[in-house]
């Protein structure tokens, strides 16, 4: 009987990850590779020196319908065609509501949404019958609302619903959908407010269970136990990482009381 351990390995495995450049893409990406995966990285920008020498990165912007269509092309002349799909690509261009336009809707669902689905569809006709799994991040933001975030959360609570359809769409193939959740986690968008709202950096402090905000690494490693073997009798969940933040209404109340 092979060990139990094995089963949370991806050597052999190849995988694209998008939204890698940074933040929990890049986080997913490196601990997949260090698990034995070969990962395609993928950004916007010009390659990152994060990124390491010997792994292929794209750059693509998934706001726009051709990227989707190259980046899949481009992986598959970059080696073997990848058995694994995290979509970790998004971004936040929220205002207030009564300032929301047309474009700012279109483009947050462009990245979001529209390009998770698509990128999904391609993978899937790539695989054909051979299995597979994806992974599609979302955010407990999908779960909960947030005040001046009506774009991102509406997208976001798309991905939840689309982690459990395409999971009946593909479980014929043989390919596993699942998604992932995180809460309030340490990355280059939320830093700069993290690091000067001291105040509301405290406040969330107390309503996470676990007292502390999240890491990327906190959420690469739930996406590999999905990806993986360990996880060969899970599909359609979503997993939320984000230490007990949306556990309960009140959070840990000051010891003083």
């Amino acid at each position: 009987m092979p060990s139990a351990l094995a089963s949370f390995s991806l050597a052999g495995r190849t995988a694209v990850v998008t939204g890698s450049s940074r933040g929990i893409g890049l986080a997913c990406a490196l601990m997949m590779r260090e698990v034995g995966a070969r990962v395609t990285f993928h950004g916007i920008e010009t390659r990152p020196e994060v990124i390491p020498e010997d792994a292929p990165y794209i750059e693509a912007d998934l706001a726009q319908p051709e990227a989707l269509s190259r980046l899949i092309r481009e992986t598959m002349e970059n080696g073997p065609a990848p058995d694994l799909l995290v979509s970790c690509a998004g971004s936040f261009f929220d205002v207030p509501f009564p300032e929301v336009t047309p474009a700012i809707w279109e483009k947050t669902f462009d990245v979001n949404v529209r390009s998770a689905y698509f990128l999904a569809q391609a993978f899937a006709k790539c695989r054909g019958n051979d299995g597979g799994s994806i992974v599609l991040v979302s955010s407990t933001n999908g779960y909960q609302a947030e005040v001046d975030s009506t774009v991102y959360d509406t997208s976001k609570g798309a991905l939840v619903m689309m982690t459990r359809t395409l999971a009946m769409a593909l479980a014929p193939q043989g390919i596993r959908v699942n998604g992932l959740a995180p809460g309030l986690i340490r990355t280059p968008l939320t830093a700069p407010w993290l690091e000067s709202d001291h105040a509301l950096r405290a406040h969330y402090e107390r309503k996470i269970l676990l007292n502390r905000i999240g890491r990327p690494e906190d959420c690469a490693s739930a996406c590999v136990f999905l990806c993986s073997d360990a996880s060969a009798y899970v599909t359609g969940q979503t997993l939320v990482v984000d230490g007990g933040l949306t556990c309960g209404q009140v959070g840990r109340l000051p010891s003083a009381l």
